[in-house]
Formats: structure tokens, sequence, C-alpha cells
């Protein structure tokens, strides 16, 4: 059996490995949601400022439901493998950022003891979009079962929202300073919609006698917005068997991603922040744009290939992405959806999609259809439902944008039949399964799909944006993808339908 990976093993690896002193780290930063994301992404740029001396910004890790990243990285003293690749090869980086792990269901206590240490400054997040628990029309879901336990049992809370509110109050009682909340999640205006979500859970807790917590966290706490970039596929059993051969010791957890990585953050950290801007990181006043140029661009995309490559039988996305037909498709969704960005803000979107097409081909990814395919219902209003309304707005047609949310619908109703039962899962799962099961006409069926997921809710151009997710769908139950791409002229081997 071989070695694990250790404070102790590194040294004789044949990797890039932390050359500082682990033991002199002191903790400056909690993070909420340690997965596969957060250790490509966020902490190898921790990593990075600790390996140039800023060694009060260690991690501790914290996982709100799964004890899965703890069990496999506490015995490996937080150490874990970064695999970078792409179709030239690939380099391993051991990052030594995480200082430790907690497990919030097992000892809420400890979680509410690290947020409250006054070393730490900032708490970032990235707990994926649902577990914002936010209701169809944006506001915190008052109704969720986790919320009204957290209301009732502050000391033990179960939620994001509970735990960062507690702590708060906590810290305001101590007289110690806020946090900053860095939201690095999915999420429009991340910075923003987390600061309303929390002061909508502390409303509540008001009323349950703790007064003025909300106006503190309105007036007192930071929430800058991110935009963070970074492709990270599952990790699966022949890339743990592969690393632990190259580096001749166990690493029960590596992380597989791609060489490029973006973080751009909007520059308000009352109690200080690393140095991030000398490793990669872009400082800025106003994050929106290229939020919305990634959300629309980049995420859009990503969901169109996801849907459409899950339908023609493509497992990962360079496999789709390498299909002659969603290739054009992918054009034209970028040529639909570039439009509707900020048209003052410098963005080169240009450059951007090409890079973008770069690394969609990547084939040492195998980035799985499926995983991207998670939680379309949280996440398509703001990578395509956003920028079909501005279309419709603008009097422009959103064809190419409106086939991914009719994609979504028709995946998500073949799993059982033509795809796998649980190939991907969505919040909304249950529900959309009694709608599929009562065979509505198509038209009414995609309206009856808005409603649940409370897409366009209000909006003038709903009804309208409707229409063409039915007609798309039409196509796609009589002839898959294939007809989907006739009837727009896709593909010169596909004959284009009668208008």
């Amino acid at each position: 059996m071989k070695k694990r990976l250790s404070n102790m093993t590194i040294a004789a690896i044949p990797a890039s490995v932390p050359r500082y002193d682990r033991a002199g780290i002191t903790p400056g930063i909690v993070h909420l949601g340690v997965g596969a994301f957060h250790r490509a992404h966020q902490a190898a740029y921790f990593d990075a400022c600790l390996a140039d001396g800023e060694t009060d910004w260690g991690i501790v890790g914290v996982s709100l439901r799964s004890p899965d990243t703890r069990d496999a990285l506490a015995p490996q003293d937080g150490l874990y493998t970064l695999a970078i690749r792409d179709s030239a090869g690939e380099q391993l980086q051991v990052v030594g950022s995480i200082q430790s792990l907690l497990v919030a269901p097992e000892d809420p206590g400890a979680v509410l003891a690290a947020l409250t240490d006054p070393r730490i400054r900032i708490v970032t997040l990235t707990i994926t979009e649902k577990a914002y628990l936010r209701a169809a029309d944006g506001t915190l879901d008052k109704g969720h079962a986790d919320i009204a336990h957290d209301l009732a049992n502050p000391e033990k809370p179960k939620t994001a929202h509970g735990f960062l509110t507690e702590a708060l109050a906590r810290r305001r009682a101590a007289g110690t300073p806020p946090f900053t909340v860095l939201c690095c999640d999915n999420l429009p205006a991340n910075g923003a919609t987390l600061h309303r979500l929390l002061i909508e859970f502390a409303k509540l807790r008001d009323v349950h006698g703790d007064a003025g917590l909300a106006r503190h966290i309105a007036a007192e706490v930071a929430f800058p917005s991110s935009m963070v970039d970074r492709i990270v596929p599952a990790t699966t059993d022949a890339d743990r068997a592969r690393v632990t051969g190259e580096l001749g010791i166990e690493d029960a957890w590596p992380v597989m991603t791609e060489p490029f990585s973006q973080w751009v953050i909007e520059d308000r950290f009352p109690t200080g922040r690393p140095a991030w801007e000398r490793f990669g990181v872009t400082m800025v006043e106003d994050v929106g744009p290229f939020e919305d140029m990634k959300l629309r661009l980049l995420n859009g995309a990503h969901s169109g290939i996801a849907y459409l490559g899950l339908l023609s039988g493509h497992a990962t996305v360079d496999r789709a992405f390498g299909d002659p037909a969603i290739r054009q498709f992918a054009d034209r969704l970028w040529a639909e959806a570039i439009p509707t960005l900020p048209q003052d803000a410098g963005l080169d979107t240009a450059a951007y999609t090409a890079e973008l097409a770069e690394r969609f081909s990547n084939t040492a990814l195998a980035h799985r259809t499926a995983q991207i395919a998670n939680d379309g219902s949280q996440k398509l209003p703001q990578r395509i439902v956003a920028s079909s309304l501005a279309r419709l707005e603008d009097g422009a047609l959103p064809e190419h944008l409106s086939l991914v949310v009719a994609a979504w619908i028709a995946a998500c109703a073949a799993r059982g039949s033509t795809l796998p039962e649980s190939h991907f899962t969505d919040p909304l799962d249950a529900p959309l399964k009694e709608v599929f099961q009562k065979a509505l006409p198509t038209r009414e069926m995609a309206a009856s799909v808005f409603d649940l997921a409370g897409f366009a809710k209000g909006h003038a151009e709903r009804e309208t944006l409707i229409d063409f997710v039915a007609a798309h769908l039409v196509h796609l139950n009589q002839g898959g993808p294939k007809l989907a791409f006739a009837a727009l002229g896709i593909g010169n081997e596909l004959p284009r339908l009668a208008e």
C-alpha cells in the first residue's frame, strides 16, 4: 500500500508543492462549500498568496452537508493535488492553503466558533445556486424547512444564511468587526443578491427578538460581488489512480481542471484582503459586465451543449462541441447573446468566444454533460432566460437561446426512457415529473414548466418566449436535436424546414 499524501510525505513527490511553512499559517478565511471548484479556484489563489509571504490567509473549510471532503483530506493534512490538464498534457500542483476542515451537520458549534474568530476577515462561498434557498420570485424561500429550523435554532443552523447571520450577531455582541462576505457562486449580482437574502433572513430573526440585526448587516457588512471561471470536471477513480501513480503516494481526492482561470472581484474589503492582483485576480469597481459575459456566453453555451449533447448521445463537452451541428449552434447562440451585453464596458467578446471554443475542445478534461446538466431550473434564468428576454425587448428573436430551455425540458422528460433515471438532478424534479405525467399539449406543458421554475415571471414577453420554447419542443419530441437544428437551418446536410 502506498503512503498517503501529507505534510510528512510531500517533500519526496515529483510535483509542485507548498514551499512555505504550513505550521506558521494563521486562518483569515472561512470558506463555505469545500467542493472541487473551490479547491481548483479560490484555494489555488490563496495558496499563491501564502507562498508570497501573506501567511495570515489560511482557509478553514466548511462542508455544509457531506463529510466526504473532510474524510478524504483530513488524513492528508488538508493537502490535495490540482491536476491542470489540456490536450498537450498535465501538470500536478499540491495545494496547501486549506488548514482545517469542518462538517457543519456534525458540529455546528465548531463552525460558528470559526466564523466568530477575530482573525477571520473574509467568508467566501461556493454552495451552488440552489443552496441560497430562493423562491421563484428571487426572494428568500421563507417556507423552506431549513429556514424555519434556523430561525427556531439559531445556535445550531443548517443553512449558509443561518451560519452567517448567527456569526455576525455574535461578532456584533462581542465588539468584533464583521467579516466581509464574498459570494463566488453563479448568481446575478451575487454580492448584492446574498446581501438582500441575508437581510431578509435577519429581519425574520429580528421578529424573534434580535432587534437591529438586519439593520446592522445592511449598514456594516460588505458583500462585494465577484465572477469566477474555471472548468472543473468531477474527479473519477481513474483520475485518482493516475495521479497516485504519478506522485508515487496516494491522494484520495485530487481535483482536475484546465489551465484557464479567472476571478474578477469588486474591491470592497473594509477589514483587509490578500494582494490577489499579484496572482491574476482582476480587482474592479463593477463586476457586472464581466459577470454578464461569463453567464451568457460561457455558462449559457455550457448549458446548451450539455442538454443538446445529452439528447444527441454525447457524454462529454469536447465530444458534444465536436459535433458540427452543436458547434454551429454554439456560434449562433453567442451571436444572439452578445448584443444583450453592455456595449460600453470594453468587453472583447470575439476574443472571449474564441477562447471558449478552445476550452470546450479540450479533450483532456472529459467534462461530463450530465454534470453540467444538474440544477437547470436554478441556472437557466441568468444564463439563458435573461438574454432571451433582452432580445425580445429589443425586437430581436431568441431562436437559439430558447432552444436551450426546450432542450432542458426535453432532457428532464427523457430521464427514465432514453436517458438514465438519475442521470442528472434538479430541485424541481418531483413537480416536473408530475407535469410530464399529465401528457399535456406541448404549449401548455411548456407554460406549466415556466410556472414551476418562475421563468420570466411577470415579464411582458413571457408568453412569446413560451411560444418559442414550445415550438422547439415539438421538433425535439418529433425528431430530436437533428430536427430542431434543421428547423434553424443548422448543418449543410440538414434540410431547412418550411417556414
